[in-house]
């Protein structure tokens, strides 16, 4: 099941995040290599950032996004967690 994150920067997210960046991606790099991590990136304007991840539950995607260094050290202020279904593209036609 896909789920859609959204880390929403805190007033010192901006400041905290190249500290914090190395083993926020770290993580993001082993969700990927399990085949588990569908895209991420920050909004370029600065509010904060998405993460579109396939878990089994929405508790493992929440334990994900609770454990994120970003989240942990204040980069993120909050986070929002989604259940999201894909329709386009058709993800059965890749």
């Amino acid at each position: 099941m896909k789920f859609l994150i959204i880390g929403w920067d805190g007033p010192d997210g901006q400041k905290k995040r190249p500290i914090h960046r190395p083993a926020h991606l770290e993580r993001l790099k082993a969700l990927e290599e399990r085949e588990q991590l569908l895209l991420a990136g920050p909004f370029t304007n600065q509010a904060g950032s998405l993460i579109i991840i396939e878990a089994n539950s929405l508790t493992e995607a929440e334990t994900f996004a609770k454990e994120d260094p970003y989240f942990l050290h204040g980069v993120f202020e909050r986070i929002e967690i989604h259940p999201f279904t894909q329709v386009f593209p058709d993800p059965e036609s890749t």
